[in-house]
């Protein structure tokens, strides 16, 4: 199975660097020079890593081959995969989005939800809930809000602040008025 650790984005500089949305928690040993992931779509891979460098917060890489501005933007927007045999299989930390999406989502008994993705940030890491309508929830992935995650039957349990579902589905139903009109 693979295991999508970085979506490229846009290109930095005139030779061929491109920066990167890190998906993973160790940056520092997945991007080594010498590191070869596959890529989607793979017609772009797969692409050897040749020089890796942190501007600021932003993972800047370089693969072998792409040695343009040019050639680089045709990577924006792929997806890097590893081989999840690579993994610890005893990294209890944390866990994966593929493990995650489509768990049941729960506040008690009720199943309120799927999990949809994984959203990583710098700040903390938010899942989107599919509710059975059809909305998206953003739920923040921190033990006081999801206490639970059980892999093996297949659910998650939520204990969301009072309004959190009410706000996100307040905001997809309300419709946008033109201002000025009554």
């Amino acid at each position: 199975m693979q295991l999508q650790v970085a979506r490229i984005g846009k290109p930095h500089g005139i030779r061929g660097e491109v920066t990167v949305q890190v998906l993973t928690d160790a940056p520092e040993d997945r991007f080594v020079p010498g590191t070869e992931f596959m890529v989607e779509p793979a017609a772009a891979g797969p692409l050897t890593v040749n020089s890796a460098r942190w501007n600021k917060d932003i993972l800047l890489l370089g693969f072998d081959g792409i040695e343009t501005r040019n050639e680089a933007e045709t990577l924006r927007g792929a997806k890097l995969f590893i081989e999840t045999e690579e993994l610890d299989e005893d990294d209890d930390e944390g866990w994966y989005e593929h493990e995650l999406v489509g768990l049941e989502a729960r506040v008690g008994s009720t199943v309120v939800g799927k999990v949809a993705a994984l959203n990583t940030g710098t700040a903390q890491d938010l899942l989107m809930v599919t509710t059975p309508e059809g909305g998206e929830i953003l739920v923040p992935f921190v033990e006081q809000i999801v206490p639970e995650v059980n892999i093996e039957e297949g659910y998650i349990l939520l204990t969301p602040p009072e309004g959190l579902f009410e706000l996100n589905a307040d905001a997809e139903a309300a419709p946008s008025e033109p201002e000025g009109k009554a």
